[in-house]
C-alpha cells in the first residue's frame, strides 16, 4: 500500500503542532515532489498491485479535486490498482463543499476520513478547528448525498469543556448520521499548542484521564451495542468498514510513505522516514534526490514492535508466528515476562494468540511496554 503525506493545512490545531503554508508556489513544489519521489521510489514494494492508497497528513482536502487526481495519476504510471482497491482521502469538514464532493465523486476516491472532532462548537473552538458544529454534521451528509459511503470520522474524548452528557450526545449524533467506522482518541495536551498555554493559565482545566477512561469503555460498550466492532483500541467499524489501510500497519506488511514525514516499512527488518522538513525535502526531490533515512531494525527491535501492535488489536499477538521469527533467548524472556501478566488477568491466549482482555485496553500500551526488552 502506499500513504501520501500531504502536508497542507489551513489552522493550527490546539493539540496538534503542524501548520504549513498553502501558498501557490509552495503548493506547486510540493505538489512536483510528492511527484517526484513516487517516481524515484517506485520499486521499493514488493507488490505492485495496491490494495490501499492513502491521502493523509495535514489536510490534503486543501487541494484541488484536478491536483488530487493527478497525483492518482502519477501512482497509476508505476502501479497498479486492485480491483477492490480502498482510496482514502482525510478531509476537513469545511472543505466538503458540494462543488468539491461532485468533482470527487468523479475520482476514484471511495472512502472520507473526516476530521470531524465533535459536534459541539465548545469543544471545536478548544481545538481551534475551523470548522463549527453545523458543518461537521452537514459535510457528512452531503458527502452521503453524492455517493460516499465508506466515510470514517475522527471523534475526541476528554475534552475539559464537556463531560460525559455531551461525549453521549456525540455517539448518539453519529449513530443518527449513520457512519460505519469512528476513529476516536483522547484529547492529548502537547507542548507547544494553545491548549498547553491555556492549562498553564488556568483557562481550561487539565484533561482527566479518570473521565477519558469513564467516556473510553461508555464509547466501546455503546458503539457495539450499535453494531460496531471494537477491533482495535481508537477505532471501531461496522461489518465490511475496516479501514485497510491501518490493517496493513497492525498486520506487519510492507508500506510505502510518500511525502514530508511519511515512514515506510518493508514488512520485514527495515523502517524508513522522509525528513519533516518541507524546505528541505523539496529541495532533495528537486534534485532528483531521496529525504529519507533508512534504519535496520534489530529482532529486539521487531519483537518489542509486534508486541506493542499487536496488543492493541482484537487479533491480539500471534503466537505461531512469533515462535517462527525470534531466537531462544527472547522467546524464553517473553514466556517468563507474561507468566505474572496472565496470572493478574491481564493477558489471555485464544487460539494462539496473546490479548489483552477489552476491560484493560485503556492501558494496554503500559501492559504492553511493560514486556518490552530494553537494550
Amino acid at each position: 500500500m502506499i500513504y501520501l503525506h500531504i502536508p497542507f493545512c489551513k489552522q493550527k490545531c490546539s493539540y496538534c503542532n503542524f501548520h504549513f503554508s498553502t501558498s501557490l508556489n509552495f503548493k506547486e513544489e510540493m505538489i512536483a515532489a510528492l511527484k517526484k519521489e513516487i517516481f524515484l521510489r517506485r520499486d521499493e514494494l514488493e507488490s505492485k498491485n495496491l490494495k490501499s492508497l492513502y491521502f493523509g497528513g495535514g489536510t490534503p482536502s486543501i487541494l484541488k479535486v484536478d491536483e488530487l487526481k493527478s497525483i492518482i495519476d502519477e501512482v497509476l504510471k508505476y502501479f497498479s490498482f486492485d480491483p477492490d482497491i480502498e482510496i482514502t482521502l482525510e478531509a476537513n469538514p469545511d472543505d466538503l463543499d458540494k462543488m468539491f464532493l461532485k468533482e470527487l465523486a468523479q475520482t476514484p476516491f471511495n472512502r472520507l476520513s473526516i476530521g470531524t472532532q465533535s459536534f459541539f462548537n465548545e469543544d471545536l473552538l478548544l481545538m481551534n478547528r475551523a470548522h463549527n458544529a453545523g458543518e461537521a454534521e452537514s459535510s457528512i451528509k452531503r458527502a452521503q448525498d453524492f455517493g460516499f459511503e465508506n466515510i470514517s470520522i475522527d471523534l475526541i474524548y476528554g475534552s475539559p469543556t464537556s463531560g460525559m452528557e455531551i461525549w453521549k450526545e456525540n455517539l448518539n449524533k453519529t449513530i443518527e448520521l449513520q457512519v460505519p467506522h469512528i476513529s476516536s482518541y483522547a484529547l492529548t495536551v502537547e507542548p507547544k499548542t494553545a491548549l498547553n498555554q491555556w492549562i498553564r493559565q488556568n483557562k481550561v482545566p487539565a484533561p482527566k484521564e479518570a473521565e477519558q477512561n469513564k467516556e473510553f469503555y461508555y464509547m466501546s460498550e455503546f458503539l457495539k451495542d450499535h453494531g460496531f466492532e471494537h477491533y482495535e483500541i481508537s477505532n471501531f467499524a461496522k461489518p465490511g468498514f475496516h479501514s485497510r489501510h491501518n490493517a496493513a500497519y497492525w498486520n506487519y506488511r510492507e508500506y510505502l510513505g510518500i511525502g514530508p514525514s511519511a515512514h515506510s516499512y518493508n514488512g520485514r527488518n527495515e523502517r524508513s522516514w522522509n525528513s519533516a522538513n518541507n524546505k528541505l525535502y523539496i529541495n532533495s526531490l528537486s534534485q532528483h534526490v531521496s529525504a529519507k533515512e533508512t534504519e535496520i531494525l534489530t529482532e529486539k527491535d521487531q519483537f518489542n514492535e509486534m508486541l506493542m501492535i499487536g496488543l492493541r488489536t482484537v487479533w491480539g499477538v500471534d503466537l505461531v508466528r512469533l515462535n517462527e521469527l525470534f531466537s531462544d533467548e527472547i522467546l524464553d524472556y517473553f514466556k517468563r515476562e507474561i507468566k505474572s501478566k496472565m496470572e493478574d488477568g491481564v493477558l489471555f491466549i485464544e487460539n494462539e494468540h496473546l490479548k489483552i482482555p477489552e476491560k484493560h485496553w485503556f492501558l494496554a500500551d503500559g501492559i504492553a511496554s511493560d514486556l518490552f526488552i530494553v537494550e
